[in-house]
């Protein structure tokens, strides 16, 4: 079906229609529209959010970003922590990732997304905005999205597939029969972007007491954000936040309210963990918050958005090219343990925070500070909250090197992320051996051995490439094979 009759109208085919123009969705158009793929994206607000609820870009958030030449764009606009400075002395050092980003980038969200959307807009995407989507039906052929514009003139878009990236409260998730499983764990957290006359170091700084707790993240620019709750005073999200209550409430648990000045923007939200069971509906596809929700812990919710866009967004090119729709099933296999260790992790992170006994916070207080300072604990720590540690896994038979991120390695054509940036799979020989030429191929300029390295930065396969067993592996991701082989399925 090329065409669909609206009204007396005629509406071209969309290969993908995204639904949500935050930073999920428009990093996915971007993906999508880098491949050649047609995309829309429909968004209800009239305008981009003014809204910086999310702060921090992790290392691996960045590293993606790189491979698709963003990332230095976007660390201009923060500030780099190396590290966080939790209760009583205990830290958190991300000076030793073994990344080009050894920090968190503290910066307003709506730097991310508008980058990320001049990215898609760049690339081709069609972004409309002051679209509220009020229907999504499914079929053999494709999906078709019903909504209207702020005028109330109704419009269907006709796609092969769709993706819901429309946030917590996502319509998508409800037309598509997506329960939401999950709990509240807190309400009434106090977010505010605020200027200080006696500031912390460059640490994010973090403290929790028995009643409540804050965290300080410093944008630059004496500009700061400041998240504070007071287990004292919970109202509803709709109440203002008063800047006597936010003061005071960063001096209980800091010893300090370090001069607050200015409160230049304040919300206040709660904080749930919830999940999808399933991120694959049909052809209805969800991530970023439409898919998994969590605690503020960490600032985890943008950045495995972000991430799961990337992984989606290549898999979704290469089933329009030809490939087995299998391999749209690898998206949910492969991101929902993700989002389930965040949920995880990010809430006992909060559960910690809130501990009320003074016993137990003080056994709290030692243990991580002792944990943290051991190096092998440490890092292995840094690495899983910067997104470096997370991978996919690997089928019995292959390399343990499958399903790994691979690092940003040096080759006789550049970086490997600069590699990355011309789109697709990218095979790194071995030094000496001879580069095919039938694919995207550069050889190392280190000691290794030869990778298959996938859109999204992990390794589909790792050995002797003069085996030419990459071959087997990057038909199965990306073609149908002549024997009928189906695509790696995890």
């Amino acid at each position: 079906m090329d065409h669909l009759s609206i009204g007396g109208s005629v509406m071209k085919h969309i290969d993908v229609v995204v639904i949500g123009a935050g930073p999920t969705g428009c990093m996915l158009a971007g993906e999508l529209s880098a491949a050649g793929r047609s995309v829309t994206v429909l968004d209800k607000r009239a305008a981009p959010s003014t809204l910086s609820r999310a702060f921090g870009v992790h290392a691996r958030t960045l590293e993606l970003l790189d491979a698709r030449g963003l990332a230095d764009r976007l660390v201009a606009t923060g500030a780099a922590s190396p590290g966080l400075k939790l209760w009583r002395g205990a830290a958190l050092n991300l000076g030793r990732l073994r990344s080009r980003f050894p920090f968190v980038l503290v910066t307003p969200q709506r730097n991310v997304d508008a980058l990320l959307e001049e990215h898609a807009r760049d690339r081709g995407a069609d972004i409309v905005r002051g679209f509220t989507v009020t229907g999504v039906e499914q079929d053999g052929n494709g999906v078709r999205i019903h909504g209207h514009d702020g005028s109330g003139r109704g419009s269907t878009f006709h796609a092969t597939y769709a993706v819901g990236a429309d946030g917590a409260h996502s319509a998508v998730r409800t037309m598509i029969g997506q329960p939401f499983p999950g709990k509240a764990v807190l309400r009434s957290i106090m977010l505010a972007d605020v200027e200080l006359e006696n500031p912390p170091d460059n640490l994010v700084t973090v403290n929790a007491v028995r009643d409540g707790f804050a965290f300080i993240a410093p944008y630059g620019d004496n500009l700061f954000r400041a998240i504070a709750w007071n287990r004292r005073h919970q109202v509803d999200d709709t109440a203002p936040v008063d800047r006597e209550e936010l003061r005071s409430t960063i001096e209980v648990a800091m010893g300090t309210d370090y001069c607050l000045g200015d409160v230049r923007w304040q919300s206040r939200f709660h904080s749930d963990e919830r999940q999808v069971p399933q991120y694959r509906t049909g052809r209805v596809f969800l991530a970023g918050d439409a898919a998994h929700v969590h605690s503020p812990a960490g600032g985890q919710g943008m950045n495995t958005g972000i991430q799961d866009a990337v992984n989606l967004g290549w898999k979704l090119a290469a089933v329009l090219d030809g490939a087995d729709d299998a391999v749209l099933d690898t998206y949910h296999s492969e991101r929902h343990p993700v989002g389930r260790l965040v949920l995880r992790s990010s809430g006992a992170t909060m559960r910690m925070m809130i501990i009320r006994p003074w016993i137990l916070r003080k056994l709290r207080n030692g243990a991580v500070a002792a944990l943290l300072s051991f190096p092998p604990i440490g890092d292995a720590v840094a690495r899983m909250f910067s997104g470096i540690g997370i991978g996919y896994g690997h089928g019995a038979g292959e390399s343990a090197l499958v399903g790994r991120r691979a690092e940003d390695l040096p080759t006789d054509a550049g970086r490997l992320y600069e590699v990355m940036r011309s789109g697709g799979f990218v095979l790194v020989t071995e030094p000496g051996a001879s580069v095919p030429g039938d694919v995207h191929a550069v050889t190392r300029s280190d000691d290794g051995p030869a990778l298959l390295v996938r859109p999204d930065g992990y390794i589909a396969w790792a050995g002797d490439s003069r085996s030419g067993l990459w071959r087997g592996v990057l038909e199965r991701w990306t073609a149908r094979t002549s024997n009928g082989a189906r695509p790696v399925s995890r």
